[in-house]
């Protein structure tokens, strides 16, 4: 489990986790917007440090442009849409001004009932307007091994979602990087330090929208 998100079983009884803050990118203003990153193990950053996920190198980007933010990876390896449906309550708890929602690959790559991902993704979007956040959908492609028809309509959820909803949509959020050996570690799935770099460049350009004006 990565010590920045809530127990991937939804347990959040005793409050969030006293690590929560460390995940927080650090020396920004406390009036900051916070954007949340709720995401699987490619929000995570498995087998890195946190600062070389993507959402840590998000913030990065976003300070040297004089647009800091606090951003919080709760990024849950192994987590599904349903999985983080379960925590979605903890973490708009912290009142995000952002919610970048990057989850999914995991219920695509078990096959998972269509219909259910997508229902879970639509729960989550709700709680997070209800909450006064702001939604950023991640779109996500899986491989052909449930055959092309689950395939394409995996992939359509996403837009599908976005277009109902009336979401910014980052297309793929592994443009670039899946399927090229050099920008993964040796599981040939999870991106190393210059893939996650890649995925920072792919979600940035439909983040900053969704920021407050940068202050003069």
């Amino acid at each position: 489990m990565n010590p920045g998100a809530a127990p991937a079983d939804g347990s959040a009884a005793g409050g969030p986790a006293p690590a929560a803050a460390a995940r927080e990118t650090p020396e920004v203003p406390a009036d900051a917007p916070l954007v949340v990153f709720l995401g699987d193990s490619l929000t995570a950053g498995l087998g890195l440090p946190v600062d070389q996920a993507f959402p840590a190198v998000v913030a990065a980007k976003l300070a040297e442009k004089g647009r800091p933010i606090r951003a919080v990876n709760a990024g849950v390896s192994g987590d599904t849409t349903a999985g983080g449906l379960r925590r979605a309550d903890w973490v708009l708890s912290q009142r995000p001004g952002v919610l970048v929602l990057a989850l999914g690959a995991n219920d695509g790559l078990r096959g998972l009932p269509l219909e259910e991902t997508e229902k879970n993704l639509r729960e989550i979007v709700a709680k997070a307007r209800a909450a006064g956040a702001r939604v950023l959908l991640c779109g996500m492609l899986i491989p052909t091994s449930y055959g092309p028809e689950y395939e394409e309509g995996f992939g359509r959820v996403f837009v599908r979602i976005a277009e109902k909803e009336g979401l910014p949509l980052v297309p793929f959020l592994l443009e670039g990087v899946a399927g090229e050996k050099e920008l993964n570690l040796e599981d040939g799935i999870h991106p190393n330090p210059e893939g996650q770099r890649i995925l920072a460049a792919n979600v940035l350009p439909y983040l900053e929208p969704l920021l407050p004006p940068a202050p003069r």
